[in-house]
């Protein structure tokens, strides 16, 4: 049975004088075409994240690319069996991924060289490089390149004191980087090479153009790739190496999908397998459970915390 919709994930780092007429435009144009996900754009660009039915995806991209700003924005694309996202989501922002230091870190003036898959795979397998995965602790604690730096960051902010920390380990070394997407590595290579980095290099189309890739088929990547969607979590090793490398943090069993704490005042992202969510009831630990039962801080969309919520409501009344 062939698949009724596609995502697209995709970004263009362009100089946009009117972010928000663009985010209009770009708002009518997927309400019109019913497709739901995020966008974000600034004046240094626009990342966005998509889903909707195949001719409607099609339809979008040909729109957009009329546009001389994003003719020749490169767009991932992948199947799915339903929409992967409830809603639309449309923001004007500062930055279109957030480094943190504004307009100091510029990749359209200066960025990593960009490899090709089977260069990236090429290059996995010298011994003289560093490999940086530029994404958060929660990402890479499902899946990663073999061999590679995992820093224990929880936002892309926190990336330039974890350089600023490292540059000893950096220093003469040929550095490899890799995201989900690509745009995050256009400024984390952006900072190293303000930093005296020059052998810096990154991963073109991210983790899901590796994945995708006929020659290469995701080798060498371990465990499963966190998406911002619906999903959690999509393969990448298409090979019989596909393994799974993370584990429910409450009982051990091999786990890679995601879940937010029903507390509200901490919704940490932590792996917990279906047993363990049921029996802390969607909270991460005993004492976020009992912190929200006295707070009354209980997030209804966790699935297994509503009975927690209903049964506060009613000894309240």
């Amino acid at each position: 049975m062939q698949s009724s919709y596609r995502v697209l994930l995709f970004y263009q780092y362009v100089e946009i004088q009117n972010p928000r007429e663009t985010a209009e435009w770009q708002r009518s144009l997927c309400e019109r075409l019913g497709l739901k996900g995020r966008l974000l754009i600034a004046r240094e660009g626009l990342n966005g994240t998509v889903c909707g039915a195949v001719e409607a995806i099609q339809q979008y991209c040909l729109e957009t690319k009329k546009d001389v700003r994003f003719a020749n924005m490169d767009i991932k694309e992948d199947v799915t069996d339903t929409l992967v996202f409830d809603k639309l989501r449309v923001r004007v922002t500062q930055e279109i991924v957030n480094l943190g230091l504004g307009d100091t870190v510029d990749p359209l003036k200066k960025t990593g060289k960009h490899l090709s898959p089977r260069e990236f795979y090429e290059m996995l397998l010298n011994e003289d490089v560093i490999v940086i995965d530029g994404r958060n602790r929660y990402e890479s604690e499902i899946g990663h390149f073999r061999g590679a730096i995992t820093p224990d960051v929880e936002t892309f902010r926190e990336f330039p004191l974890w350089i600023d920390e490292h540059q000893e380990m950096l220093k003469g070394k040929k550095i490899l980087t890799y995201c989900t997407g690509g745009i995050r590595c256009e400024k984390l290579t952006s900072y190293l090479i303000d930093k005296g980095f020059t052998d810096v290099y990154q991963l073109e189309g991210g983790i899901i153009r590796y994945s995708q890739d006929e020659e290469v088929q995701g080798k060498l990547y371990d465990g499963k790739c966190y998406v911002f969607d619906n999903r959690m979590a999509v393969p990448i090793n298409r090979t019989e190496e596909d393994v799974v490398i993370s584990a429910c943090e409450h009982c051990g069993t091999a786990w890679d999908i995601h879940v937010n704490c029903a507390y509200l005042d901490c919704h940490r992202r932590h792996l917990s397998c279906p047993s363990c969510q049921e029996k802390l009831q969607g909270f991460c630990s005993e004492a976020c459970r009992q912190h929200a039962l006295e707070e009354n801080r209980v997030d209804p969309r966790v699935p297994a915390a509503r009975s927690v919520l209903e049964q506060t409501i009613s000894a309240a009344r």
